[in-house]
């Protein structure tokens, strides 16, 4: 059974994850060298969008909850793998965030 501690801590993850994946994602943008940015970009916008489903998920106690907290989980790494490998500090913010989620997630799916 998972506490409504955990949840919340879950939830809250999911919440700074998004924040600093639209960060990371419109800076991407402005950067001088945009199109080494491509694979950054798009999973900053997978990573936001999946984050946002399992805050849905999570509040309203969803019979999936755990399956998209899963699939949550493994895109926060994916991201957190692409912008680890760049050196702007957006990115590196926003990888920090992903390993937060994906831990967070990992643990709703214990």
């Amino acid at each position: 059974m998972i506490s409504t501690e955990e949840r919340q801590r879950c939830i809250e993850a999911c919440m700074e994850c998004v924040v600093a994946c639209n960060n990371c994602y419109v800076s991407c943008l402005g950067e001088e060298h945009v199109d080494m940015m491509r694979e950054c970009i798009r999973l900053d916008r997978e990573c936001a969008d999946i984050c946002q489903l399992a805050i849905k998920a999570m509040s309203s106690n969803s019979p999936y909850m755990k399956q998209i907290c899963e699939l949550c989980a493994q895109i926060c790494e994916d991201c957190a793998q692409e912008c680890g490998k760049h050196q702007h500090d957006h990115c590196q913010r926003c990888a920090e965030a992903c390993r937060h989620c994906a831990e967070a997630c990992r643990s709703m799916v214990a």
